[in-house]
């Protein structure tokens, strides 16, 4: 009998393969989550259940326990009823009282949701990371970095003039690109550094630079040259925001603050919206990166300014012990960053 793999193959079929492989993966890829969405709707009308019945007949840990027990022997091909999940299941249907079906934190996996009840206390905190992270497609160690890092309470916070430079709903978008401050401890940097070495590290460690100034950061380049007459100008850091579809100058400064400081990025946002701007392109607005900062000065210096700006602060500061100790180290940062097939993923933390 002739071997099929020795059959003449007609042209083409290598592309007709690669097009049924991908229409495999991406039925998989629906098919679980569409598994997870059911799964997670599962948990929350369990925890409903639990948490009317506990108000009403007011259970303690040891009816828990019994219900843990009773339903592992009844299913025991599911690995999310233990004791530990089924509380996590009543504190799910607690912090999210309304079905979740059309809800961001109905489509993270349910390891995801656990984070959000160990980590965050406030309503609005978790629905923000929820929806982040439903966005952005950030797997649980880069939530847990986010949520650690303090990235909500960071987002949007740099003095601006964005109100008087940019149009309504535009200037909202843009203070959304500018946190305050920003961490650079990634760059295991400390002390007093120069510019161009801090320049250095941040280009050398793009991945987590890019990561820290938030999603949507596309690089440009450093050092970009631009001719004015004959004079020379460097703009430090050029960057595109892909969502917004706007440039974004970045100036570094190791020292405090200075008027002066925020003429120079005036000037070199003015350049850049002039000479690489299309008109299909939203403004271009600048973020001078400083390692600290009077914020009246700040707002005095950004009055009179012409072009959008902002100005932030950075530190190397660590996070206190128990909070770093929880971080997950820098190769399963770099891993989540880096795309798999979603299958582990999608259901991750069931059990």
């Amino acid at each position: 009998m002739t071997d099929a793999r020795d059959l003449a193959l007609p042209s083409g079929y290598n592309e007709l393969l690669g097009e049924l492989k991908g229409q495999v993966r991406v039925a998989r890829i629906q098919a679980l989550r569409t598994v997870n969405t059911q799964l997670i709707e599962l948990y929350w009308s369990i925890g409903k259940t639990i948490l009317e019945r506990q108000q009403i007949e007011e259970w303690g840990s040891k009816v828990m326990s019994r219900l843990a027990d009773d339903l592992r022997a009844e299913f025991p091909e599911m690995k999310g009823l233990s004791r530990s999940n089924l509380f996590y299941m009543r504190g799910f249907a607690a912090a999210w009282p309304e079905p979740i079906v059309q809800q961001a934190v109905g489509q993270l996996p349910w390891g995801h949701i656990t984070v959000l009840l160990d980590k965050l206390e406030s309503p609005e905190d978790r629905s923000w990371y929820a929806s982040a992270a439903t966005k952005y497609g950030w797997s649980r160690n880069v939530l847990m970095n986010m949520i650690m890092n303090k990235t909500l309470e960071r987002t949007g916070a740099a003095p601006s003039n964005f109100v008087q430079q940019l149009v309504g709903p535009d200037s909202e978008l843009a203070q959304q690109v500018a946190k305050d401050p920003y961490n650079f401890e990634f760059l295991g940097l400390s002390g007093e550094v120069a510019e161009r070495d801090l320049e250095n590290a941040l280009t050398s460690r793009i991945t987590e630079t890019l990561r820290e100034l938030g999603p949507g950061f596309a690089f440009v380049g450093r050092q970009v040259h631009f001719d004015v007459d004959g004079d020379d100008f460097y703009v430090d850091l050029l960057f595109f925001h892909i969502e917004q579809s706007r440039y974004v100058v970045i100036e570094l400064k190791t020292g405090k603050f200075q008027p002066e400081f925020a003429g120079k990025l005036n000037f070199y946002v003015a350049l850049v919206d002039d000479v690489l701007r299309r008109d299909f392109h939203n403004e271009t607005v600048g973020i001078l990166i400083c390692g600290t900062k009077n914020d009246r000065s700040v707002r005095y210096s950004l009055g009179r300014s012409t072009s959008p700006m902002a100005v932030a602060a950075y530190t190397y500061d660590k996070l206190p012990a128990a909070e770093q100790k929880a971080l997950p180290d820098e190769g399963h940062l770099v891993a989540a960053l880096e795309w798999t097939e979603p299958d582990a993923e999608l259901l991750e933390g069931a059990e």
